[in-house]
């Protein structure tokens, strides 16, 4: 049985796997998470690219400036539509940032290390015990709510 890490899209086209655990994991509450992922939150975790292999399918991806100003690619199967991975985030190089949904076994995975953006977090969802942040960890936790940076890219 290998120790590595596999992962999916809903119909099976597209396959990964990558072999280092990841030591960063969030959830996000942005909008664009929001919007992007359909749900209240996406948690995602990162990967060194160097790690990372494609090993079925060709992901598309829709290039996106998020509110923050910074851009990104979001990978999606153009077969069942299911969001996999960012990609070029322009602060992360060299990063991959994966949706923890499309896992094998996200149970493998630590749970997150912290919560982000949660100035935009519904109302009705709880806050895990772990840090909270009202925007990027690097944003000013006193800025007014129209002045913090939005869009986690």
């Amino acid at each position: 049985m290998s120790d590595k890490f596999t992962g999916r899209c809903e119909c099976g086209a597209i396959t990964y796997e990558f072999g280092d655990e990841p030591d960063f994991v969030a959830n996000c509450y942005c909008k664009d998470c929001q919007r992007a992922s359909g749900g209240v939150m996406a948690t995602y975790f990162s990967v060194a690219l160097d790690d990372f292999t494609l090993l079925s399918g060709s992901p598309r991806s829709y290039p996106y400036v998020a509110d923050s100003g910074n851009t990104l690619e979001r990978s999606f199967c153009p077969d069942c539509g299911a969001r996999l991975f960012n990609e070029r985030l322009s602060g992360f190089p060299g990063q991959l940032f994966v949706m923890l949904g499309s896992l094998d076994e996200p149970e493998r995975i630590k749970p997150p290390i912290m919560e982000i953006f949660t100035a935009h977090r519904i109302s009705w969802t709880a806050a895990l015990d772990v840090p909270q942040y009202r925007a990027r960890p690097d944003a000013d936790p006193n800025a007014a709510q129209d002045r913090m940076p939005g869009g986690c890219g």
